[in-house]
């Protein structure tokens, strides 16, 4: 009797196109070995959870609701295995502030930040505190959101209009802007799974350089890295990745620069798209995507 796996998806996030995207690859993959059954997290899904009583939720959610501890709460709630990151690792993983706070204790380097609690009228101020501890340009982006949804590189000039943008957030995270090279490190359960270099055409590897063929992001694996140097990063995320207490496969982002490895943050969610870096680095290391899928399916439990 084949094994009945929910594939969560969908939810209420700016990340849901992509959820349902990374669902139906899962799906379409698992398909033949498994009874799967697609469901979108606002449809219901609790009531779908119960009637269908999958063996495992393979979750596939990402974005607010999905990664930052909530659709974990559900499901241990509900005592069914599910897939990634528990209910805490992905709570302090996904709130920008708290992660960073914890790098720094564990002396991971990640970029100098401030936090900003919204208003217009304090900008003046803001300015200020960023030319004292920072400087231009920043990075602009929210506490709790992934795939860098609604992150703007900023000079003072366009500050202003920048943090308009973001009115719709209590808080936004303001960190130093550093250059250099885009690597990003795959951790599989215990595993440090390797390494790919990002090219993107765009200023930085954003929404639209991860997720849209037509920014045309260079991937480059192997890197063009020393062996030390590789070394270096693979250990750095796998620290980041236990020090979370994160639990299946993550995705660390990292700025090179000046022979220095700059963590920007943990993914606990990574896509599986055909776009995907996660899948992308596994090919590499031999692992086929269903193989990959059908390990992150065996590291499920019920209590994360």
């Amino acid at each position: 009797m084949k094994k009945k796996i929910l594939i969560l998806g969908g939810g209420i996030s700016k990340e849901r196109k992509i959820s349902l995207e990374t669902a139906r690859q899962v799906k379409n993959s698992l398909k033949n070995n498994y009874n799967v059954l697609q469901v979108d997290f606002n449809e219901d899904f609790e009531k779908k959870l119960k009637s269908f009583k999958p063996d495992i939720v393979f979750n596939a959610l990402h974005g607010r609701f999905g990664e930052d501890g909530y659709a974990q709460t559900v499901l241990e709630y509900n005592k069914v295995k599910y897939t990634h990151s528990g209910v805490l690792s992905s709570a302090l993983a996904m709130d920008k502030e708290i992660s960073k706070k914890i790098f720094i204790k564990n002396k991971i380097l990640t970029p100098k930040f401030i936090i900003f609690k919204y208003n217009l009228k304090n900008i003046e101020i803001l300015k200020i505190t960023i030319k004292k501890k920072l400087k231009y340009p920043v990075v602009i982006k929210p506490i709790n959101e992934g795939s860098s949804v609604d992150v703007y590189i900023s000079d003072e000039r366009k500050l202003k209009k920048n943090l308009i943008k973001m009115n719709k957030y209590k808080e936004i995270l303001i960190e130093e802007y550093i250059g250099g090279r885009e690597i990003q490190v795959a951790i599989l359960g215990n595993k440090k799974l390797g390494v790919i270099e990002l090219k993107p055409k765009r200023k930085f590897y954003d929404y639209k350089a991860k997720y849209h063929s037509s920014s045309k992001t260079e991937h480059i694996i192997p890197v063009n890295l020393t062996k030390k140097n590789i070394n270096k990063v693979l250990n750095i995320a796998y620290k980041a990745h236990r020090i979370l207490k994160c639990r299946g496969v993550t995705r660390s982002d990292f700025k090179f620069q000046n022979n220095k490895f700059y963590l920007l943050e943990l993914n606990t969610q990574p896509g599986m798209t055909k776009l995907s870096l996660v899948p992308e680095i596994a090919a590499y290391r031999g692992i086929s995507f269903l193989s990959l899928l059908e390990w992150i399916l065996n590291d499920a439990s019920k209590n994360r």
